[in-house]
């Protein structure tokens, strides 16, 4: 081995960002989140938005959308459970980026 002694950058995963992140820089162009993406506003999706009005006392509903473009894109890796779906959006970066980081 050398004599000389290498110094190495201390890993900092404390450290903030100091701009925000850009999801979009996360998966690349062809990938299955921005098909979905595009593809679920192109839907009928009155029925979804009518039951769903978002009135009233406590925490704001998901958007409808979030929620349909989740399950599609989770059914399409196998991913049936809402368990297994809820974790993903933690811990997977397709997941996080369908769902802009507001894990349901």
């Amino acid at each position: 081995m050398s004599s000389v002694a290498r110094s190495y950058r201390p890993v900092q995963r404390d450290q903030g960002f100091l701009l925000p992140p850009d999801m979009r820089e996360w998966l690349p162009e062809d990938h299955l989140v921005w098909l979905v993406l595009e593809i679920v506003p192109q839907l009928d999706r009155s029925q979804l938005h009518a039951r769903h009005p978002n009135i009233g006392a406590g925490r704001s509903a998901y958007d409808p959308d979030l929620l349909l473009a989740l399950l599609i894109y989770a059914y399409c890796h196998g991913v049936r459970s809402s368990r297994q779906i809820q974790q993903r959006c933690v811990t997977d970066v397709a997941f996080r980026v369908l769902c802009a980081q507001d894990v349901p």
